[in-house]
Order: structure tokens, then C-alpha cells, then sequence
């Protein structure tokens, strides 16, 4: 598990991204490795994520890959099956977060209050999805819920943009950043892979 987390505090951007046909998986994933973006969080939204990540595992394995919208365990046992190696939730799921911690599985849930903090500490969890960041308070709300504890990483994700992203990187508690104005669906569905590549680059320099 150290493993992968120190992959991405290197990552720093995780990008997030949701995929309706299988097929522009490892395309898609391609792109954004081209363009610095070796990462990919792919979410849980479409029946395609389970077969997205089985062939992105199979054929670009130097990508970073976890699932995202992670609502069950039997979701995390389909993830991990397929190649996954860390497991994102929206919210704080002590059923998915405990099968992940009894399986040695890396397991970053949403929180958004001090409670749900407290909540992943007692549960040995030290680094936390921060989500919906933009919408819970941004910025401002991170350094106030960060400052009682300071043992815990966030990974804001939820409202995060090329105008905002370097505020949130700036803070010690924050590891990385999930997002995804770098892979839009409308760039997803026109197969626009060199623009996905720039776009990429671009955030690799923010």
C-alpha cells in the first residue's frame, strides 16, 4: 500500500475519469501518459469500468490505476479483480473501508466534516479523499479542517480546474488532486486523444 501512495503524492494530478465504452480505455490512458498524466482513477458510473480497467492493467501497466465511485465491496472485489491497485469512495463506507483494511487494500474514502475524519482515523486510515471539495468549501475549508489534524493527507477532488488546482497542491496536508477537466466525455467520445495529450501536458506544468 505505501507503494502505490507514494505514487500518487508523484503523481500529484490523478486524473478522473468515466468511461462508456471499454474500448477507449487504454487509448484514453495512452493519451494522458503521453501527455505526463501516467494516472488514472477510473469511476465506477458505467457497467464499461470493470472490463476498462481489466484492459488498461493488461496493456499499460507503468499506469498508476485505481476505481472510483466505489459504493460496495462487491465492487472492490470486481475492481481489484480486475487490476485496480486503490480503491476511491465518494463517501465514508465502514463496510468498504473495512474490507479493504482486513485485505490490505488501499482505500481512500470521502470526507467532508471533522466527524468523517475521525471516522478514518479510527479506522488506521491517515490519508483521506477530500470531495465534493469546491462545493464543501474549498480551499478556505481544507486549512480549517486540516489544522486539528495533522497526521491526515487529503486528496481534494470534486470542482478542481486548471484555475484552482495549484491553491489546493499548495498545501502540506494535500497530497494530490483528482480531476477531470483533462479527459471530458464529449473528448472521450470524439476520440480526441491528441487533445487529451495536451491538455495533459498543460496540467503537468500547473
Amino acid at each position: 500500500m505505501n507503494e502505490i501512495l507514494n505514487k500518487i503524492k508523484s503523481a500529484r494530478i490523478i486524473p478522473v475519469i468515466t468511461i462508456h465504452d471499454s474500448a477507449d480505455a487504454v487509448p484514453l490512458c495512452r493519451a494522458l501518459s503521453q501527455g505526463g498524466l501516467a494516472a488514472a482513477e477510473i469511476t465506477f458510473r458505467t457497467d464499461a469500468a470493470e472490463e476498462s480497467l481489466r484492459r488498461v492493467a493488461a496493456e499499460l501497466p507503468d499506469v498508476l490505476l485505481g476505481a472510483g465511485t466505489v459504493l460496495s465491496v462487491e465492487t472492490v472485489q470486481k475492481a481489484v479483480s480486475a487490476g485496480a491497485g486503490f480503491i476511491v469512495s465518494p463517501g465514508f463506507n465502514p463496510a468498504v473501508v473495512s474490507y479493504c483494511t482486513q485485505n490490505n487494500i488501499l482505500v481512500i474514502p470521502g470526507v467532508c466534516t471533522p466527524s468523517e475524519v475521525e471516522m478514518g482515523l479510527s479506522h488506521g486510515l491517515n490519508t483521506l479523499k477530500f470531495f465534493p471539495a469546491e462545493a464543501a468549501g474549498g480551499v478556505r475549508m481544507l486549512k480549517a479542517l486540516s489544522a486539528p489534524y495533522g497526521g491526515v493527507s487529503f486528496m481534494p477532488t470534486g470542482g478542481i480546474t486548471p484555475a484552482n488546482i495549484a491553491e489546493y497542491l499548495a498545501l502540506k496536508s494535500v497530497i494530490a488532486c483528482g480531476g477531470s477537466w483533462m479527459a471530458g466525455e464529449e473528448l472521450i467520445r470524439d476520440k480526441n486523444w491528441a487533445e487529451i495529450t495536451r491538455i495533459a501536458r498543460q496540467a503537468t506544468g500547473l
